[in-house]
C-alpha cells in the first residue's frame, strides 16, 4: 500500500540572518528536493527574518521537517501537516524558551487531545481545577501560542502595536 501524500506548511517566525539558507536546505534534505524561501524582515524581532513555505510529501514529512529544523538556537517556528484518509495532521510549535510542542489537528486545524491525555490531566489534577486547567493548556500548546502569536501577526503592512512601554 503507497504512503499517502500530505501536504502542509512550514512557518519560520523568527530567524538569526545567518541561520536562512541552512533552514532552506535542511527542509529541502528531508523533503528530498532543493527548496528556495522567500525571505522577509520580522519587525516584531530587529535583525530576524520570516517565511511561510507550502509543502508536498509523504505522510509523517511534517515530523521528518519539524525535526529537521529543532536544533538550532533563536528560532521560533511552526510546522503543519493536513490529515490524510489514512494519517493524523499535526501541528509543531518551537520557541527558544519552551522547545518543542507536538498536537495531533483535525481537518479545520483544531487541536485534537487524544483521551488519554485527558484521562491524565484528571488523574494528575485530582479535585484541582486549577491544576486540571494547567494541565489542558500543557495539552493544548497555550504557552506557544501566546509566545508566537506575535510573531505570527506581525507583517509590513500591519504594524505591530505594543501594549506597554518600558521607561
Amino acid at each position: 500500500m503507497a504512503t499517502p501524500i500530505a501536504r502542509g506548511v512550514v512557518y519560520i517566525h523568527s530567524a538569526p540572518r545567518a541561520l536562512c539558507p541552512h533552514l532552506e536546505w535542511a527542509v529541502g534534505r528531508s523533503l528530498g528536493r532543493a527548496v528556495n524561501f522567500e525571505w522577509q524582515d520580522q519587525p516584531v524581532l530587529p535583525g530576524a527574518r520570516r517565511t511561510e513555505y507550502y509543502w508536498e510529501g509523504y505522510a509523517g514529512s511534517g515530523a521528518a521537517l519539524a525535526t529537521a529544523i529543532r536544533g538550532w538556537e533563536h528560532l521560533r517556528f511552526e510546522v503543519t501537516e493536513d490529515p490524510t484518509p489514512r494519517s493524523d495532521g499535526g501541528r509543531w510549535m518551537h520557541t527558544p524558551d519552551l522547545g518543542i510542542h507536538y498536537a495531533q489537528i483535525d481537518s479545520a486545524g483544531n487541536v485534537v487531545v487524544p483521551e488519554d491525555r485527558i484521562r491524565y490531566a484528571m488523574e494528575i489534577a485530582g479535585a484541582d481545577p486549577f491544576e486540571l486547567r494547567r494541565e489542558l493548556d500543557v495539552a493544548l500548546g497555550s504557552a506557544w501560542d501566546e509566545e508566537l502569536e506575535a510573531f505570527r501577526t506581525a507583517s509590513d503592512d500591519a504594524p505591530v502595536v505594543w501594549l506597554h512601554q518600558v521607561g
